[in-house]
């Protein structure tokens, strides 16, 4: 069963699925991977570079990972300030945080050029408190936004904050208005039409099953093979299974998602009649935001954890944690408690140790590319990760290719069954810090320290 997103966008729109590679092709660049990450870079290299033949595969249909399961929340990396400025210095970190807002803009411009239907709302974000303990953990990072003139936040008065939201829980609240809101599947099926149109060969239902180097790389499927003089990896989960290298660099940890049927006329009541998103401040946030038809969509970050960068069977299902969802749903929106969900589900995100997506060659090979470590938020981030695949496709001297993103992964986990089992641990004292918190109680010590460990990488798990 696929989750609601894309149930409604395949719903909705025409067409059939690619037909699965049979034989053996030649290209100059494959693509595997038709997500975001896959999608976006298909179509920037056809932009810059019409006549080049591009072949993407795609082990499912595009859009069936996290591409087409997330929350649909476009935000840029401005909460990110500090991460970037330590790993990368102010320049950069100035560089990549207007970038990130520019991306933004440009998703829904794209959209609108070439016709996609993907409820792109550019309403702007919310940053909140829900507690006393999260007042004023904005504030820093707004502050040195504002020394390098780059903030596009407010401080809004509570009366406004909370009638934004739409909801009392709500202590305080930053609102920048550089962040969207999309329908998510019908954003990556909108992207596969566009690449379709410009000439992108793509083959769904096609699984790597084998990479090999050389001046021509092979990509071997089930039933064929693809040659192509460049690669670029778009896998993002998948990649800690496919590839050992990897098996450290991310976290494979869900985000568990409800919706609820429409209920326009409530939403509306509560003053939520916009596109914006709203988000708190604990570490796995809560976020919510609404959908052209009426519906609001609630979830949160950090709740199953994958052994080993394994792939289980509880991501592709109705999540565990729907009935923890509704009851928080319930909590901040009364008037919506009775209110029926439509569906609810997970999916997994790749969780660098950074919270930064990381780029880089596979191997150290100079054709075989690579970009993952999301650590779910990359609606906005893929359309930035699209540039620097792509600008590293095309063999360019450029800021992107430049970039200290492309150095590869910014730091490891630890090894197996330490990282599972130091996640739960870490898992479990959030909880119960934030449940201390919530009922306005001082969480303890060790509590606050294990807590400590997946705070350093910021917030996480809402795009």
């Amino acid at each position: 069963m696929r989750p609601f997103w894309l149930q409604q966008a395949l719903a909705s729109q025409s067409g059939s699925p690619c037909p699965p590679l049979q034989g053996d092709v030649r290209c100059n660049v494959c693509i595997v991977g038709g997500g975001y990450t896959g999608l976006w870079t298909a179509l920037m290299l056809k932009q810059a570079q019409p006549t080049l033949d591009v072949l993407l595969i795609e082990a499912d249909i595009c859009g069936a990972g996290a591409s087409g399961r997330n929350g649909g929340c476009a935000l840029s990396w401005s909460a990110k300030y500090f991460t970037l400025e330590r790993l990368f210095g102010v320049a950069e970190a100035v560089r990549l945080v207007s970038e990130s807002e520019r991306s933004i803009a440009a998703i829904g411009a794209f959209c609108q050029a070439h016709g996609i239907d993907c409820d792109y709302r550019r309403d702007g974000t919310l940053y909140t408190a829900t507690n006393a303990a999260q007042v004023g953990s904005t504030d820093a990072v707004i502050a040195a936004l504002e020394r390098q003139g780059i903030s596009s936040f407010q401080r809004l008065p509570l009366p406004q904050v909370q009638r934004r939201a739409g909801s009392r829980r709500h202590l305080e609240g930053w609102f920048s208005p550089a962040a969207a809101t999309v329908q998510p599947a019908k954003l990556v099926r909108g992207l596969r039409r566009v690449a379709l149109q410009h000439g992108v060969r793509i083959h769904e239902g096609t699984a790597m099953t084998k990479l090999q180097h050389g001046p021509v790389v092979a990509v071997h499927t089930p039933h064929g093979t693809v040659r192509a003089d460049r690669v670029v990896l778009g896998l993002n989960a998948a990649m800690a299974r496919q590839f050992r290298a990897f098996e450290r660099s991310v976290a494979i940890v869900s985000s568990d998602m409800v919706i609820t049927e429409p209920c326009a006329e409530l939403l509306h009541q509560t003053g939520l009649d916009s596109g914006i998103s709203v988000l708190d401040s604990r570490i796995f946030v809560h976020y919510y935001r609404t959908t052209f038809d009426g519906r609001l969509m609630l979830g949160k970050g950090g709740n199953t954890f994958a052994y080993g960068g394994r792939l289980s069977k509880v991501f592709d299902q109705p999540s565990p944690y729907r009935a923890l969802l509704q009851r928080t749903l319930g909590e901040f929106f009364p008037s919506l408690a009775e209110v029926p969900l439509a569906a609810s589900w997970n999916g997994p995100s790749d969780r660098s140790v950074s919270g930064l997506p990381f780029f880089g060659r596979l191997d150290g090979q100079a054709n075989v590319f690579y970009g993952l470590g999301y650590s779910g938020s990359g609606v906005g981030p893929c359309h930035m990760g699209g540039q620097i695949l792509s600008s590293l496709a095309l063999g360019l001297d450029n800021a992107w290719t430049r970039s200290p993103l492309v150095r590869g992964p910014l730091g490891l986990f630890p090894p197996e069954p330490i990282r599972y089992l130091g996640s739960l641990l870490v898992r479990e004292a959030i909880r119960r810090k934030e449940r201390a918190e919530d009922r306005g109680q001082r969480p303890r010590r060790l509590d606050v320290r294990l807590a400590k460990f997946a705070a350093a990488a910021g917030k996480a798990d809402k795009g």
